[in-house]
């Protein structure tokens, strides 16, 4: 299935940096929800995000079992 940018238009969550975003945008691709990041033109302008936050989002129809996922703690691990 083809995502379109303009389906993925619903705000869950902002993030001060790059790789916490790519971190919860991993959580929703691994449970199957289509997300996108907007963040600072493609990474070449990267001062954009002292100023507006990186941005995940999602279709609005998945907005509330995403941000549920986010929200959700970490099980145990498996390390004693």
């Amino acid at each position: 299935m083809e995502i379109r940018p303009a389906e993925l238009n619903t705000v869950i969550r902002t993030f001060a940096n790059e790789a916490e975003a790519q971190i919860a945008q991993a959580v929703l691709d691994a449970n199957g929800i289509d997300s996108l990041i907007r963040d600072d033109a493609g990474g070449m302008m990267p001062w954009l995000q002292w100023l507006h936050p990186i941005r995940l989002v999602v279709r609005e129809a998945d907005s509330v079992e995403a941000v549920e996922l986010l929200d959700t703690p970490p099980g145990p691990t498996l390390l004693p």
